[in-house]
């Protein structure tokens, strides 16, 4: 089956043998300590990589404001613990990362969507829910937004923060995928545009070394770490030691700027192949986001159309996507389907959108 329903990084592109030799490394050199338990906010060397890293970026950090987390993902389940309490509202994009709705909703959190276009989250209806009711939390994908592939233009992302100054309400800057720009010019994140430590940028190695390592980082005020910090240790003490201190021994003798590169490579191959599949492809009725970087793009079907339908004919057809209506916080929209470009070869990718086209326009008539 030809699938285009995960967010897979591409195996093929995995450090298999460089990440081989870094766990080699340290159990020749480090042995039982690797294995022993660690500190809750992760070992200092790779926060201090990351630290600086992110700084070269224009965020004003230092180890001492990284956790290391189970990747991004416990970094959200760790905002929902240290912000929300039954009842409290969340402003989320819609469409929103289905993941983030469901840890959020675990905490008996009440979401108020705001729209989504071309240039990201629509700045103006954050600004119009904050004036007439009270949230908690701003859930923001800037980057290559997952599911619809689009980023957050600096305009918008000037006026989000302040409004989080304004009202002092913090946002949750999720940012996955930002390493992985195909084209156009990079945009300066929300954390660098903090001033008032009301940002916590999270981050993870699983789009670009492994997802399999499970790490991620959150990176925000001391005050805010140490509340995460308290709650992580209630929930898994520590991310693993082993898999912190490979990764910081292969970043020492790796060349990461290199590696993504290569991945950027490929991943751009990837969805400019998609895109000219939909293009050749697709009916006119049929519209799709371009995205410029990540692992995604958003497509919207007629109205008549339904996603759960089509993937059952496309099933048929033994090719695999994920319909749109569960990232919606708000009353599901039926005709929306996500597409994953980074797991494919090109020539997958040519055939899984002929035989979703063909499968579609049947549909239509």
């Amino acid at each position: 089956i030809i699938s285009f329903a995960g967010g897979l990084p591409a195996p093929e592109l995995f450090p298999v043998r460089e990440t081989s030799e870094a766990y080699s490394d340290i159990f020749a050199r480090e042995g039982s300590a690797a294995m022993q338990y660690s500190t809750t906010e992760g070992w200092l060397p790779l926060r201090q990589w990351i630290a600086d890293r992110i700084s070269r970026r224009g965020v004003n950090t230092n180890a001492d404001r990284v956790l290391i987390t189970s990747g991004s993902q416990q970094g959200i389940d760790l905002v929902g613990k240290v912000f929300l309490d039954p009842g409290d509202n969340v402003i989320v994009e819609n469409p929103c990362y289905l993941a983030a709705l469901q840890t959020f909703s675990g905490y008996e959190a009440s979401f108020i969507p705001v729209e989504s276009d071309s240039k990201g989250m629509v700045v103006e209806q954050v600004e119009q829910a904050l004036k007439s009711r009270k949230a908690k939390l701003i859930y923001v994908v800037p980057d290559f937004h997952n599911p619809k592939g689009t980023t957050l233009v600096p305009e918008r992302r000037e006026q989000l923060v302040g409004l989080s100054r304004r009202y002092r309400i913090p946002i949750l800057e999720d940012d996955p995928y930002g390493e992985l720009r195909y084209r156009g010019d990079s945009v300066p994140s929300l954390a660098s545009m903090d001033k008032d430590g009301l940002v916590i940028n999270l981050g993870t190695f699983s789009k670009t070394i492994s997802p399999g390592m499970r790490i991620g980082w959150a990176i925000a005020s001391s005050e805010i770490i140490h509340a995460m910090v308290t709650v992580k240790q209630a929930s898994d003490l520590h991310t693993g030691t082993i898999q912190q201190r490979a990764l910081a021994r292969l970043l020492e003798g790796f060349d990461y700027d290199d590696h993504i590169m290569k991945l950027r490579m490929v991943y751009g191959e990837r969805c400019r192949a998609m895109l000219d599949a939909l293009e050749k492809h697709f009916p006119a009725e049929a519209r799709w986001t371009s995205p410029e970087g990540g692992l995604f793009l958003w497509v919207e079907l007629p109205a008549t159309v339904r996603g759960e339908e089509l993937l059952e004919d496309a099933l048929a057809e033994r090719v695999a996507f994920v319909p749109g209506t569960s990232f919606f916080a708000s009353t599901p929209r039926t005709n929306f389907i996500r597409l994953n470009f980074s797991n494919s070869s090109p020539e997958m990718i040519e055939e899984g959108i002929r035989r979703i086209a063909r499968v579609l326009k049947r549909r239509i008539a």
